[in-house]
């Protein structure tokens, strides 16, 4: 179900546009992303512009995982953090993290992917959090020969997630 209007992350409502028709809502449960080679993935973080207690503002550690850790939503599973959702109430608006989908980077925590292959994201909550329901995201790499087409916008660059609650929602921003 994707909300038609954005009362968690209200100073993305402008920006975000309304989802694909060919690319299928998020409901509850593991999803499965498919990007080519210099595709990048954004991510926003939970946000919130009116002042709510602590323990009610959604903080997430986001990792990378292999099968094992996705499947058991487990990151000590030969995972390792990749970002830290930790200021909801920011005044600078949500954070965001990107992932670009490139077989080689010259940064040293930047990731190279392989076409052809998966990888695998979930989130935990921090320590000390009340538990939050485990999110879990999966990202198949096209093989380099493959059309583009389905889930994928021409030109690249063009996929925006974030997660509210227990649930993920996706925009192809190129539509």
């Amino acid at each position: 179900i994707v909300p038609s209007s954005c009362p968690h992350i209200p100073s993305l409502c402008p920006r975000i546009p309304s989802p694909s028709p060919h690319i299928p809502s998020f409901h509850r449960g593991d999803y499965t992303v498919e990007v080519s080679i210099n595709d990048y993935l954004d991510i926003y973080c939970p946000h919130y512009e009116e002042p709510l207690p602590a323990e009610r503002m959604e903080r997430y550690v986001l990792y990378m995982v292999n099968y094992e850790g996705h499947a058991s939503c487990d990151h000590r599973q030969k995972g390792f953090k990749r970002w830290e959702c930790n200021r909801p109430d920011s005044p600078n608006g949500p954070l965001k993290f990107s992932e670009k989908f490139q077989l080689f980077t010259p940064f040293s925590l930047g990731f190279e992917f392989r076409p052809g292959h998966e990888y695998y994201y979930i989130s935990a909550s921090p320590p000390n959090m009340v538990d939050r329901p485990c999110l879990k995201l999966k990202v198949y790499v096209r093989p380099t020969t493959a059309l583009r087409g389905g889930l994928l916008a021409p030109g690249g660059c063009c996929f925006q997630v974030w997660a509210r609650g227990d649930l993920w929602f996706l925009w192809d921003l190129a539509a």
